[in-house]
């Protein structure tokens, strides 16, 4: 089996993300990395592509130089992965949609919903793919999460009780790092820090695993430390579209908690509880029973947790495996598509730019209401 092409813009060295993406990206074999424009420093960024094994020719300055390098190439990119800094997906996404390349972009997809729903139009118009990296999505029991709300076990889902909180800005001295001001800077990050950065993950797990749309959302915003324009702290009530409700809390200054995305799910017949940090369990209790432990790597769990487990159980995974299930649903829908084929039904999981949509819409929708003092808007 041939390996597909792939290219990076942005990742380089120091890149917190960047690693991530590339241990994922070549788990399973699928992906070769034939391609990029690294560093925001065009000479730093061609000599860690070479390092990386990257051939001199493809290896970039920037991102222009990597799309007009590689549009009429006989062995064009299969795929190309944004992790570039949030302000650049837009241009960058549209540009390489338009040009004929399928697009994993890192969140945000875009700076608002108006940019958003460009890219779904080209993403329909062109056929190509265009996947918005939520890779928690990606983790076994997650997707044992969704296979077992839609397949009617908790009956009618009542409540969904969403959380990332952190507390890695808490710490007024930090509020000038550059590494954090940037995050509360509305020229940056647009209309919402901590929720348009982590919040979102759990909003779109809320989703994803429930398979409703959010219809509507009350927010309130807080900004708790030093003079930060946008929130660090936030929380928000969103009625899904087949009457669910979700609670969601986001925070960047809840001091003890290291990572904190977690998923509680109650239905009519039972409810579920998953946390990241121990992503090998889910925990499920039906109606009148007592609480059972899901494990991952199970036999008996669904065919799509089966199909995103890797290792034998008892053995701890992670989030670079996670990741790596947005890349191997990509790539046997793309040598699907080369094939004339249509791809395993279990590979159409994977976020996309309507997922994407879907966030910005819930992301300027927060930041109106926070603004309204919690007026519910519609989405």
């Amino acid at each position: 089996m041939s390996k597909l092409n792939w290219g990076m813009i942005g990742g380089g060295r120091g890149s917190q993300i960047g690693p991530t993406h590339r241990i994922s990206a070549g788990l399973d074999g699928h992906f070769r990395l034939a391609a990029g424009a690294l560093d925001a420093d065009a000479e730093r960024g061609k000599d860690y592509a070479i390092e990386l094994g990257i051939a001199p020719d493809r290896a970039y300055g920037n991102w222009q130089d990597m799309l007009a390098g590689e549009r009429d190439r006989d062995d064009r990119l299969d795929l190309v992965t944004v992790a570039t800094p949030n302000a650049t997906h837009y241009e960058i996404t549209r540009a390489f949609l338009e040009a004929g390349f399928d697009v994993l972009c890192e969140k945000p997809l875009t700076m608002t919903a108006a940019e958003a729903e460009e890219i779904v139009v080209i993403m329909r118009d062109t056929g190509k793919v265009c996947a918005v990296n939520y890779g928690y999505s990606g983790y076994p029991l997650v997707r044992q999460m969704r296979a077992m709300i839609t397949g009617g076990e908790l009956g009618k889902i009542r409540l969904i009780k969403a959380e990332f909180a952190h507390g890695f800005h808490a710490d007024a001295e930090e509020a000038d790092n550059p590494r954090v001001r940037w995050r509360y800077d509305p020229a940056q990050a647009g209309a919402s820090a901590v929720f348009a950065d982590a919040g979102i993950h759990a909003f779109h797990m809320a989703c994803f695993v429930s398979g409703q749309a959010p219809a509507a959302l009350s927010a309130h915003f807080a900004s708790l430390v030093g003079d930060r324009q946008l929130e660090d702290d936030a929380m928000i009530n969103i009625r899904l579209s087949d009457g669910a409700l979700c609670r969601l809390w986001t925070s960047a200054i809840a001091v003890g908690r290291m990572h904190g995305l977690t998923l509680q799910v109650f239905g009519e017949k039972g409810g579920l509880s998953w946390q990241q940090q121990h992503p090998e369990q889910l925990l499920w209790t039906p109606l009148n029973g007592r609480t059972q432990t899901l494990e991952r790597g199970d036999g008996d769990l669904s065919p799509a947790a089966a199909r995103a487990s890797r290792i034998p159980i008892g053995h701890a995974e992670g989030m670079p495996v996670a990741f790596a299930n947005i890349y191997h649903d990509l790539a046997d829908v793309l040598r699907a598509r080369k094939a004339g084929t249509a791809p395993d039904p279990l590979a159409l999981d994977f976020p996309t730019a309507e997922d994407g949509l879907w966030s910005m819409r819930a992301i300027e929708a927060a930041a109106s209401s926070a603004k309204s003092d919690g007026r519910w808007t519609t989405l």
